[in-house]
């Protein structure tokens, strides 16, 4: 198949798997009004970014309101009718300007609305308000999908209609239609809350990052250092694709967009190489979605994280080190059993990349990292990071031809930094809609209780129920919505209730939130990878469930104790702890492949989880009791190998 065929493949999955990528190409005159806005909206970013924001109303007001205008302009009302329509429809363009007024109707009348508070909102102010909420809804369903949207209006129902509600769990005194709007458009707990205030003032810098980064071609630079530094190990193909798809998650946001950039390169060569379509797919799909939770930019939540527990990036990046590397570990190991297992050997060295011949001709493009990195550390704002890693990449890119960019390229990479913020934007916009409403209702402490009331008080029964909370939100909600609406719910539950660390608690729920992308039945990610595999979606699904169990252990662990999140940690801790949650890993990973020395039993797997369960428990007990339990099922295995190897019958076969 020929590269551009790829390409076009690629694209049809995106489409279709991605509701962010099903926008108007062809819009005739209106491309110069999106183009205005596009570059508008981020240099009006990268100037507040410099010089400082404007009041958090005013700055949100211009974020969302612009961003809404943009959406109504690309995106159409149907799916599918991006492909055939070639301008944007009266009601399009009527909804696009409606939309901007009534965002920056907030700064026009900035000193009445903050007086409306204390005497009370005009007839007038709360028409703007739910228009504006209904145009903020409409917006999310064409851009991110209904599903957050139904949440959403299942919440603002509850508020309505709450004393109508014949149960004193969920019950409240209800309130009329004008002061719920008024209250979630104008007050900071709705709509301009937390979420679009961080959006306003990190994401969008951080997503324009992303977007410099992948015009200087350092995808490519990503996929040809995986290449170089795995290929020519056992299955180095999955593990190349393991390690391109850390480094390029950690400048893309997206699960479904990562998953399709680097498997439309990767997973055909992982098939070429032996491994099974399902298996090639869920490497990717696990891989790329895992790219949320690398330090050092990870998921836009995790800048929400940051305001939620009001401390810095930094705590925030130093804290999902660990568990990150445990999670692209056992994928990493994951795909070296299952290598083992087909033997399935290394690519040659002749059709690999010159490592030292890549750095010393690319590997300046590693620069901007480092200083995000570097600046981040030092105790610089994100917001100068992100300006810094910004200039950096760009400038980087003049340094070669083939990244070289002129002035309409420059222009067409502003536009499409506003182009990537959208879906986000709408999201934290729909979710603060959610958040205000549990704000507004009290609903977040009923929540809680009932948490307490179905877990009896025991810790991992609630844990559980907030997990399956998670995967179940995820089904529909984008990453950044479902955290909002957990940590919003759920997390002041395991906080006060029951003792938890606030940031092993946001962590958990945040991990949950991701893993959604590749959980069955809705699972994005694993489908986007099984259609560029040709694969079964179900099985490409249950194959990165697998891949992917760290995701699945270790936030549980983290939560009983919060060492792996570099909470109260000493050197002679953090090294122990990070040593037997490898090994825990190795174990977990072999049970799930089913291949350890040599193809394991069902009861040596069984064994095997135990054994990895009780290394990545950062216990001295456990530790011992995992490592007697992995080093007989090692002894065993090794034996039985041995014994085939040297042609000896097996006297423990099982019929």
């Amino acid at each position: 198949m020929s590269k551009d065929q790829q390409s076009i493949d690629a694209q049809k999955v995106l489409e279709k798997y991605d509701r962010e990528s099903q926008y108007r190409i062809n819009i005739g005159r209106w491309a110069w009004v999106v183009g205005f806005l596009g570059i508008s909206l981020t240099i009006f970013h990268l100037y507040t970014g410099y010089f400082g924001t404007l009041p958090s109303q005013k700055q949100g007001a211009i974020h969302l309101g612009t961003a809404l205008g943009i959406i109504f302009l690309l995106f159409p009302i149907k799916k599918g009718l991006h492909r055939v329509q070639r301008s944007v429809p009266w009601y399009d363009v009527l909804l696009a300007f409606l939309a901007m007024y009534v965002a920056y109707h907030k700064i026009i009348f900035f000193d009445d609305i903050l007086l409306a508070r204390v005497t009370g909102y005009s007839t007038f102010d709360t028409i703007v308000s739910v228009i504006g909420i209904l145009l903020v809804l409409e917006a999310t369903r064409r851009t991110v999908g209904i599903a957050i949207v139904i949440v959403a209006s299942i919440a603002i129902l509850y508020a309505v209609l709450g004393k109508y509600i014949p149960t004193q769990v969920l019950s409240h005194a209800g309130f009329s239609i004008e002061r719920i709007t008024t209250n979630l458009w104008y007050q900071e707990s709705g709509v301009f809350g937390t979420p679009i205030q961080i959006s306003a003032k990190y994401i969008y810098l951080f997503l324009f990052f992303g977007v410099v980064l992948v015009h200087t071609n350092i995808g490519k630079f990503f996929n040809n250092l995986a290449f170089a530094l795995t290929g020519r190990f056992t299955g180095g193909t999955a593990k190349a694709a393991v390690a391109a798809s850390a480094l390029q998650g950690m400048v893309s946001g997206s699960s479904v967009g990562n998953t399709v950039a680097s498997g439309s390169f990767t997973i055909p060569m992982m098939k070429k190489a032996g491994f099974k379509p399902e298996f090639a797919a869920a490497t990717e799909a696990s891989a790329s979605t895992g790219g949320q939770i690398m330090p050092p930019l990870m998921g836009a939540a995790a800048f929400i994280m940051m305001e939620y527990l009001e401390v810095k990036f930094s705590t925030i990046m130093l804290a999902a080190m660990i568990p990150a590397s445990l999670y692209f570990a056992g994928i990493f190991i994951g795909t070296h059993f299952e290598a083992k297992k087909r033997g399935i050997v290394g690519l040659p060295k002749s059709q690999l990349p010159n490592l030292k011949i890549l750095l010393k001709k690319y590997g300046y493009m590693l620069f901007p990292l480092l200083i995000i990195i570097g600046t981040i550390l030092a105790g610089f704002t994100p917001q100068r990071a992100a300006l810094l890693g910004i200039v950096s990449a760009y400038l980087i890119s003049l340094l070669r031809e083939e990244t070289r960019l002129n002035f309409k390229q420059t222009v067409l990479l502003l536009i499409e930094g506003a182009r990537t913020a959208l879906p986000v934007i709408a999201a934290v916009a729909t979710a603060g809609i959610i958040a205000g409403v549990v704000s507004i209702t009290g609903l977040g402490s009923k929540f809680a209780s009932g948490i307490i009331s179905l877990s009896g008080g025991f810790l991992p029964l609630a844990l559980f129920f907030t997990m399956v909370a998670c995967l179940i939100l995820g089904m529909g909600l984008p990453t950044t919505a479902n955290y909002v609406v957990t940590a919003t719910v759920a997390a002041p539950a395991l906080i006060n209730s029951f003792g938890v660390e606030p940031i092993a608690v946001h962590m958990f729920v945040f991990y949950f939130g991701i893993v959604a992308d590749i959980t069955p039945p809705v699972c994005l990610a694993a489908y986007a990878g099984a259609g560029i595999a040709r694969a079964n979606p179900f099985k490409t699904g249950l194959d990165a469930v697998r891949l992917a169990i760290a995701a699945f252990i270790i936030p549980y662990i983290f939560v009983a104790d919060p060492i792996l999140l570099m909470v109260d940690v000493t050197p002679l801790k953090f090294i122990s702890a990070i040593l037997t949650a490898l090994i825990g890993m190795m174990a977990v990973s072999s049970a799930m492949i089913g291949y350890f020395k040599a193809d394991s039993y069902v009861w040596e797997r069984i064994a095997l989880f135990i054994g990895g369960l009780c290394m990545i428990i950062p216990e001295m007990y456990t530790n011992i009791i995992g490592v007697i339990v992995i080093g007989v099922i090692w002894y065993i295995q090794k034996s039985r190998h041995d014994d085939k190897m040297m042609g000896k019958p097996n006297v423990n076969a099982q019929a």
